[in-house]
């Protein structure tokens, strides 16, 4: 069967990113890392593929639907499809520097302003242990929040939405970074796509 899941191509160039993430970076996270998530999903539906009916959001809303050979294949390599898909989206190198429109106004109500946001994400994706995300989500009631998932875990399976999410796993900070995490915390919001983060929050 023809192959249904497709790495998506960046929305900008490799080397858009910098000086805040290196072309390196981005050439290896998303040609090599990306590309191996999709094609590993592809070979674990191959043993199914009634499943390549859904897109990679519904297999990980639904886990308790795939069939247990494939399971964590599924949660692991699904996961981190749609983890990077949206990551790439939410990046851009003509970024803003500061939330739009209802999703400012939101940010301001939960968090006091820009900055009580800035510190709660920062803080949670330095305590996350070993690899994952740190997610801002609209939560089951609609309401904003700090999250954080292991490995490619996603917020969708939790019933969360997710509006923005930074990886903090080690291929994404660390050829730049090195070990300290808090500084590839801090410099990610110089490349935030707040018009993408709008756009998630009001649809």
């Amino acid at each position: 069967m023809e192959k249904k899941y497709e790495l998506p191509d960046l929305p900008y160039g490799y080397k858009d990113l910098e000086p805040y993430i290196s072309e390196e970076i981005m050439t290896l996270h998303h040609d090599k890392h990306h590309a191996g998530y999709v094609n590993n999903l592809n070979m674990a539906i191959n043993k199914y593929p009634n499943l390549f009916e859904n897109n990679a959001e519904e297999l990980i809303k639904n886990l308790d639907e795939i069939p247990e050979e494939i399971k964590t294949a599924v949660k692991n390599n699904a996961g981190g499809h749609v983890n990077h898909s949206i990551f790439w989206k939410i990046m851009s190198p003509n970024s803003g520097r500061e939330p739009l429109g209802k999703l400012a106004e939101e940010i301001k109500k939960q968090f006091e302003n820009f900055a009580g946001l800035q510190q709660k994400f920062n803080d949670e994706g330095a305590k996350i242990f070993g690899s994952g995300w740190v997610w801002l989500v609209k939560n089951k009631d609609g309401i904003l929040q700090v999250m954080s998932t292991a490995n490619q875990d996603n917020p969708i399976s939790d019933g969360c939405f997710p509006i923005l999410g930074n990886d903090v796993w080690e291929h994404a900070y660390y050829l730049q970074y090195k070990n300290v995490r808090a500084d590839y915390l801090k410099a990610w919001w110089n490349v935030v796509n707040w018009q993408e983060a709008e756009k998630r929050f009001t649809e």
